[in-house]
């Protein structure tokens, strides 16, 4: 009984300190990007912390980091003043309908079935759905 509650204990103890780490995204680039009536906006770039993936085809371990684009209302000259600022959140992965992803350093097209979109530390809200191909193509 007591052996339970003590691992009970550790199990909460390690729960609960791993949802209070204090997640933060930086600020890695910008892009400028264009709505459907010409007119332009600014994105930037949200990059999350360094995480450990298995891959499901090898079974190997590989360094990846989690990115998405968020809209802004400034301009250029802001943006690139913001680059390197951290913001308290995580980049997370929402599932989101089947789209077609060609992966540029092997030419295989994959079938994706979800997005990267940014969560501010404290909220249920998402912003800015980003599709993996949307990321290759964000360097200014």
């Amino acid at each position: 009984m007591l052996a339970d509650i003590i691992w009970l204990c550790i199990f909460y103890y390690l729960t609960f300190k791993k949802t209070k780490q204090n997640k933060m995204v930086t600020i890695t680039n910008y892009q400028e990007r264009t709505r459907k009536d010409g007119s332009t906006f600014i994105t930037l770039e949200l990059t999350g912390g360094l995480e450990m993936v298995q891959s499901s085809n090898t079974g190997n371990f590989y360094a990846t980091v989690r990115k998405c684009s968020i809209p802004s209302t400034f301009d250029e000259s802001i943006a690139k003043n913001v680059i390197g600022q951290q913001l308290k959140g995580e980049v997370v992965r929402v599932e989101s309908d089947p789209y077609e992803f060609l992966n540029q350093r092997t030419g295989e097209i994959m079938m994706l079935n979800h997005t990267y979109a940014y969560r501010p530390k404290g909220s249920v809200e998402l912003i800015g759905h980003t599709r993996v191909e949307e990321l290759q193509s964000s360097i200014i």
